[in-house]
């Protein structure tokens, strides 16, 4: 069976782009046909400036959505990035594999570390290697596969790049893996800015419909969504963007297809409430199971505490492995003693 690994960063509450894009997916089609891990990525919202507590209570409220989302503790594993410390064991393995220009030449680096410059901060060095912490994260469980957004595409092509490279040098470690992308709303974009991504740390607060809206929220959102100069609905992504948006978005919750969907539309308004519509609704089961799973936080822990067990399980004899290829000498065994004694314990 193949294995499947993504992920999620706590920087900011889940967007009906990561349900859409990547959640549902997860949730419909990926932890059945495949050995699946799903993970919050919290170590990765370290890298800018940010509140302790925020990152913390994102990252429950991220595991929640995602179990929420419909994903089974019974048919994948659901876990936090840092309760599993082979992560950051083997992060700094492939740092030294890595080159700098591999990790300046990043798009997200350039993007992130130009704005960070331009409000007169500084760049964490995390921001820059980031992408190598991304790559440990897949190659640590032997991922076939990596669901992501178009955005990310570049991250898994050098978690590739790296696994070929580390493989070459010290000998066959690890499984390279490939990035799959779901053929309908891959990319949800901002419905203020509609070349812009959805994103969860977006600025453009109206243009976000966030999992947890409230329906009215919802639809005030999409009924002001930007749209473009002309008065007929057509799907035309480079002319249209904004109308782009909101045929893939009903075209996403409905079944359907963007183009199909436009000839059935005279009007602006029309498309826009039916897409209102049709949000809602696919946000409502997710919005009741999430309600029932922060009324029983023992059980979300619980989760995450088996999911992080399993998920230490299979990386751990993936990353010793590593350490030993690339010459790191294997820590002594424990005397015996010690052992009986700490098992005893």
């Amino acid at each position: 069976m193949k294995r499947v690994f993504s992920g999620v960063k706590p920087t900011g509450h889940l967007t009906l782009g990561n349900y859409l894009g990547a959640l549902r997916q997860w949730a419909e089609v990926d932890q059945h046909r495949a050995d699946s891990l799903f993970c919050v990525v919290d170590l990765h919202a370290l890298t800018v400036e940010h509140d302790p507590a925020r990152v913390r209570r994102l990252s429950r409220q991220a595991a929640t959505l995602l179990l929420a989302a419909g994903l089974d503790p019974q048919l994948c594993t659901v876990f936090v990035q840092s309760h599993v410390d082979e992560h950051a064991r083997l992060s700094y393995l492939l740092e030294c594999v890595a080159t700098d220009g591999e990790m300046r030449r990043m798009i997200q680096y350039k993007e992130k570390s130009g704005r960070e410059r331009e409000r007169g901060g500084s760049v964490r060095l995390s921001l820059l290697t980031y992408p190598v912490l991304m790559a440990a994260d897949i190659l640590a469980y032997g991922a076939d596969e990596v669901p992501v957004g178009d955005d990310q595409a570049q991250h898994v092509e050098l978690t590739r790049d790296l696994a070929v490279r580390f493989n070459q040098r010290y000998g066959h470690t690890f499984v390279v893996p490939k990035a799959t992308h779901p053929a309908v709303a891959a990319r949800v974009m901002n419905l203020q800015e509609p070349t812009s991504k959805m994103g969860k740390s977006d600025a453009f607060g109206p243009g976000i419909v966030y999992l947890l809206d409230e329906p009215d929220v919802v639809r005030k959102k999409v009924m002001r969504a930007v749209t473009d100069s002309g008065l007929e609905v057509v799907y035309d992504r480079g002319e249209r963007p904004g109308l782009a948006n909101l045929l893939e978005i009903l075209a996403a919750c409905t079944g359907g297809e963007p183009e199909a969907l436009a000839g059935a539309y005279g009007s602006y308004g029309a498309l826009k409430k039916d897409t209102a519509d049709a949000v809602v609704e696919v946000l409502r089961p997710v919005q009741a199971r999430h309600r029932e799973l922060c009324a029983d936080p023992v059980h979300v822990e619980a989760v995450l505490r088996d999911g992080a067990a399993k998920a230490r399980a299979m990386a751990r004899p993936v990353v010793d492995s590593a350490y030993r290829a690339i010459g790191l000498l294997p820590p002594a065994p424990e005397p015996v003693a010690d052992r009986v004694l700490n098992a005893v314990r």
